[in-house]
C-alpha cells in the first residue's frame, strides 16, 4: 500500500503540472491561486468562486488558477476554518468570554433564509453576531495565506519552468 506522504508529493505534482499548464506567467497563475486560498478563509460561502475570480482580475492573476485555490476551502476544511476564524475575531475584538458553542450550519441556514426573504432584522439577530467576528478574524488568515501561497506557488513554478528549459536544452545538445 502507498505511503500517505508518496500519495501527496504525487498528487502536488500533477496538480502543479495542471497549474502549470495554464496561459500565464508564474506570477499570474501564483496570484490568482493565492486569491482563492485566501478567499476560502472568508465567511462567504456561495460567493469564493465569484470573490476569487474578481480579486485575482484586480491584481492581474489568472481567474481559473484562483478558481483552483478555492479547492482549499473544502467540506474537510471549512470547520477548522471557521472555527479559528471565529476565534480569532472575537479575540481581536476582545470578546474572549464569548467562547460559547455556535451551529455553523444552522447559522448558515438562518443567514440563507434572511438573505432569501430579505429579512434584515433577522440577519442581524441570528447571523451577524457570528458572521462580524468571522469577518474580523479572517483577515490575518486571508494576508497569510496569501502570501505564502503565492510564494510557494511562484517559487515551484519558476523551478518547473527552469527544469524544462534544461530538458529541452539536453534534447538539442544530443
Amino acid at each position: 500500500m502507498e505511503s500517505v506522504k508518496s500519495y501527496f508529493s504525487r498528487w502536488i505534482k500533477k496538480f502543479l503540472v495542471q497549474l502549470k499548464r495554464l496561459k500565464g506567467t508564474p506570477y499570474s497563475i501564483a496570484a490568482g491561486f493565492a486569491c482563492g486560498v485566501a478567499i476560502s478563509f472568508t465567511p462567504f460561502i456561495g460567493f469564493h468562486l465569484i470573490l476569487a475570480a474578481v480579486t485575482a482580475w484586480i491584481i492581474r492573476g489568472n481567474i481559473v488558477s484562483s478558481a483552483l485555490g478555492t479547492v482549499i476551502g473544502n467540506p474537510w476544511t471549512f470547520p477548522f476554518i471557521w472555527i479559528a476564524v471565529l476565534s480569532t475575531g472575537r479575540f481581536l475584538l476582545g470578546d474572549i468570554a464569548s467562547a460559547d458553542h455556535v451551529n455553523f450550519i444552522k447559522t448558515f441556514e438562518y443567514a440563507s433564509k434572511a438573505l432569501f426573504t430579505l429579512n434584515f432584522k433577522n440577519f442581524g439577530r441570528d447571523v451577524w453576531p457570528i458572521v462580524f467576528p468571522m469577518m474580523i478574524g479572517c483577515i490575518p488568515y486571508y494576508i497569510i495565506s496569501w502570501f505564502v501561497s503565492f510564494k510557494l506557488i511562484k517559487i515551484m513554478l519558476e523551478q518547473m519552468a527552469i527544469r524544462r528549459a534544461n530538458r529541452l536544452a539536453q534534447r538539442e545538445k544530443k
